[in-house]
């Protein structure tokens, strides 16, 4: 006797392009954003007198400020937070945009400061 062979092949589970769906923003961000409102001071070098301002949103790693104007992409500042008197240096990491409060600056910091916002923030889930 010879043995019965299965000439079917199992279907192959290959994921479609058009099914898989790209990660959204906010998956996509190193720290997870928190929406915040405080004063901050900002202390351009050779600019005698501080920038007073406001957060957007925080997170762990910088923050996107509201100003009074804008500050260009690259620019390095120290960030003040008042209500601890923490200084952090960050840096603009793209170019600010107007809105109707004022002009959205999107810093970063130089180097680890997870408790500068003074806040605990929710894991990282990426």
């Amino acid at each position: 006797m010879k043995p019965i062979v299965n000439t079917k092949s199992a279907p192959t589970q290959a994921v479609r392009p058009a099914l898989t769906r790209q990660p959204t923003a906010e998956e996509r961000r190193r720290a997870q954003r928190v929406l915040l409102r405080m004063p901050v001071v900002v202390h351009v070098a050779k600019n005698p007198k501080a920038i007073e301002g406001f957060t957007h949103t925080v997170s762990a790693s910088g923050a996107m400020l509201i100003l009074p104007e804008g500050l260009a992409q690259g620019t390095k500042f120290i960030l003040e937070n008042p209500r601890t008197q923490q200084r952090v240096e960050v840096n603009v990491v793209r170019s600010p945009q107007m809105n109707q409060e004022g002009s959205l600056v999107p810093v970063e910091f130089l180097s680890p400061a997870p408790q500068f916002w003074n806040i605990v923030f929710p894991p990282n889930v990426n």
